[in-house]
């Protein structure tokens, strides 16, 4: 870990924009799987699990020598487990919604009979998440306010990031005073209440210092990994505000999955599920 003056070696700075912005903080006291179910039709996917948690439990009892369990014997495990449609069908339309899928969603309600759900929500949210991945993040802020005003009042920790965001777009168009203007306006009194949020304004403001910030420390805060955080945060603030979970069940229970394979790999051998896009079978390693 880099300390001190040490993380800031080959960088150009602009110590006058820094100074700039410090003095006058002194004067204040001072963030494509639709796909994922198209290998678990019939419930596979949750059958593998449980049969996976019974062997477990089944195999911790015998010899420490791994068990081979053929393809044969693995299948009639999994058609012995019973899991109903209707259940797998809430489990892809909960992806759909939370991922904000709205023409696939309203295609497999269609076709499944799932139970009816407001489309329109899922637009208006999907009108803020795409907003801010493109930097409209003012655009955002008003849609977010549009659909319920209390989400950003009673979040402080996401209005602060939206904003953060804000300077962030600013400093990437080069508009350097109206980014100071609106870090002291705007986030520095914010900072003064919050030491966190002050830690990342700072860091937010050090890319004035730079004419370079492509191997910079805070270089990062510019890709767009950056806009997709926060606009995830977002997604998930008003998922919860609508009374819906704020991630999806499938990708957890991929998650589930991978590790009691990984958990029953050292007591037997059997046909292991490596590709989850097609939730193939694989032959035992003997």
């Amino acid at each position: 870990m880099l300390h001190g003056n040490e993380k800031w070696k080959g960088c150009k700075a602009r110590p006058n924009m820094y100074m700039l912005y410090s003095s006058k903080i002194a004067s204040r006291h001072c963030l494509r799987t639709p796909h994922l179910w198209d290998g678990f039709e019939g419930g596979a996917l949750m059958s593998l699990f449980w049969v996976v948690i019974r062997h477990l439990a089944e195999i911790e009892a015998m010899a420490t020598s791994k068990k081979v369990i053929t393809k044969e014997e693995w299948k009639k495990k999994l058609d012995d487990v019973k899991i109903r449609k209707e259940d797998m069908n809430k489990l892809v339309m909960n992806f759909l919604v939370t991922e904000g899928y709205v023409d696939a969603a309203e295609k497999f309600r269609m076709e499944s009979g799932t139970e009816h759900i407001d489309l329109g929500t899922i637009s208006d949210r999907m009108a803020v998440k795409k907003a801010v991945q493109c930097g409209n993040v003012e655009d955002a802020i008003e849609k977010v306010n549009d659909l319920n005003p209390e989400i950003l009042d009673t979040n402080p920790q996401l209005f602060f990031h939206l904003q953060q965001q804000r300077l962030i777009e600013l400093i990437r168009d080069g508009k350097v005073e109206e980014a100071l203007e609106f870090a002291q306006e705007e986030l520095a009194p914010r900072g003064e209440e919050n030491q966190s949020f002050l830690e990342e304004l700072e860091r937010t403001v050090s890319l004035l210092a730079f004419e370079d910030v492509s191997n910079c420390p805070v270089g990062e805060l510019l890709d767009i990994s950056q806009r997709l955080k926060t606009a995830s945060e977002v997604n998930a603030a008003i998922l919860t505000s609508q009374s819906h979970e704020k991630d999806p069940k499938l990708p957890s229970l991929l998650k589930m999955l991978i590790w009691t394979q990984n958990q029953l790999d050292e007591k037997a051998a059997y046909p292991r599920i490596n590709d989850l896009t097609t939730a193939t079978l694989e032959d035992p390693a003997v």
